[in-house]
Parts: C-alpha cells; sequence; structure tokens
C-alpha cells in the first residue's frame, strides 16, 4: 500500500494523532471557514445541516461543535461572505457572491480539505477515535521492544522479546 492512500506529502496519519496521546486536528487554521464556504457553495444550509455534513465527510471521525460553526458563521455574515434568511423556523445560510469568490480564489486549498475527509472517512471504518485509544500504549510497547533489543545480547534478546510478545498476543485473544 502506497503512502498517498493515507497521507498526503508533510501530512500525518490520521490515526497516529490518537497513537501519541494528542487530539486529531482534522482543520489547520482558517479551514473550517473554508470548508463551511465550500459547502455552503453547493446550496444553502442551516447550521446544524452543517455540522452533520462536515461529520459525514470525515467518516464520522470529525465532530464540528455549535461553538464552532456558529461563532464562524457569524463571522462569515459580518464579513458579507454568506447571508443569512429563515426558512420553516431555521436560520438558513448561503453565499454571497463575495462568498463565492472567496471559495472560488482559494481551489486547492478546497481540494486538499476534502481528499483529507476522504482519507479519514477510510479509516473510520477501523472504529471510532475512543477505540483507538489503544493505540497509545500499543507505540508505548513498541518504544519497550526497541530499547529491550538495544540493551539484550543479540543472541537472546529477540528471542525473550517474541515470547513476551507472543505471551501478550495470546491473553489479547483470550479477551
Amino acid at each position: 500500500m502506497s503512502k498517498e492512500w493515507w497521507s498526503a506529502p508533510g501530512e500525518a496519519w490520521p490515526w497516529s494523532y490518537f497513537a501519541f496521546g494528542r487530539r486529531a486536528r482534522f482543520f489547520e487554521s482558517g479551514e473550517v471557514r473554508l470548508a463551511i464556504l465550500s459547502l455552503l457553495s453547493e446550496g444553502p444550509k442551516h447550521g446544524y445541516q452543517l455540522m452533520k455534513e462536515l461529520e459525514e465527510r470525515s467518516g464520522g471521525l470529525y465532530r464540528a461543535s455549535a461553538g464552532s460553526v456558529y461563532p464562524t458563521l457569524q463571522q462569515l455574515e459580518d464579513e458579507g461572505l454568506i447571508e443569512a434568511d429563515q426558512l420553516e423556523g431555521k436560520r438558513v445560510f448561503r453565499l454571497t457572491e463575495t462568498g463565492r469568490k472567496e471559495v472560488e480564489r482559494d481551489p486547492e486549498s478546497v481540494r486538499r480539505i476534502w481528499e483529507r475527509a476522504e482519507r479519514w472517512q477510510e479509516w473510520s471504518q477501523f472504529g471510532n477515535p475512543q477505540k483507538m485509544a489503544v493505540f497509545q500504549p500499543l507505540v508505548a510497547l513498541i518504544k519497550a521492544c526497541w530499547q529491550a533489543s538495544a540493551r539484550l545480547p543479540a543472541d537472546t534478546g529477540s528471542e525473550r522479546i517474541r515470547e513476551v510478545l507472543e505471551r501478550t498476543r495470546r491473553e489479547l485473544d483470550q479477551l
């Protein structure tokens, strides 16, 4: 499997964020704004629709909060990039002509955002981020194996490490 399948040059594998105990940061600075504008370029949407679509496009791995979406919508409205109308009791947002030009100004960034979302969606089949918490101790186990192999004599060290790992695998199989 090629590296490009899961990562663009200079971009980390999505699960690596969980492995090292960090929260994944799906959007870089300014990208939530651009993603919302991009979604609105497809047609008017209310805030909840935007949050659900962001979640769906990432395979459920990114969950936009009202605390990130609504302030961004307000900022976009203040900048004249979107307008809001009431429709069936909901506030629905749509792009203005200025907003459309903003999306069209940097199509490469928009493309990168949605390509990343597709990669995250592909990885979502392996479980949710809470289940991926096992990767942190797994990474620590791998590190301990490397350190032990460096400390122990080559002739017996590898065999002892394999025995420990095999015993651990059997215990996990029994769970």
